[in-house]
């Protein structure tokens, strides 16, 4: 806990998204070959596919007001401010096969903690358990 200026205890909240190691990694890899300007990745869900929203991950030249801030060890991972509800709790993650690569989000259910999905489609909106 740390104490700001008016002397109330704080703590630090944690990050609304997880990182493994290896999306760590990609994000350090990208930024090496990122344009001068770019200051971090930023993770969004536009409006588009079957569930009406996928996942986006773009270069960012400014930070904008409300958008989540993730420092990693080789880069800043922001997280879109109006997309932030849709990825509370995930762990995004990078995996590679024979036939693709690209980052992966395993998005757990707030409520159960137990449902679970492994693709880049959002969730299901119900609880499964």
């Amino acid at each position: 806990m740390t104490a700001d200026t008016t002397g109330v205890k704080t703590r630090k909240l944690p990050a609304a998204v997880v990182l493994t190691p290896a999306a760590e990694a990609r994000i350090a890899d990208l930024m090496a070959k990122a344009p001068a300007d770019a200051i971090g990745v930023k993770l969004s869900t536009p409006r588009r596919g079957c569930s009406g929203l996928a996942y986006s991950v773009d270069y960012v030249t400014q930070e904008v007001k409300f958008d989540e801030k993730i420092e990693t060890p080789g880069g800043t991972l922001y997280v879109d401010g109006g997309s932030i509800l849709y990825l509370i709790s995930s762990t995004m993650d990078w995996v590679e096969d024979d036939f693709t690569a690209g980052f992966v989000f395993n998005n757990f259910c707030p409520r159960c903690k137990r449902c679970m999905t492994r693709s880049r489609a959002l969730p299901p909106a119900t609880c499964t358990w």
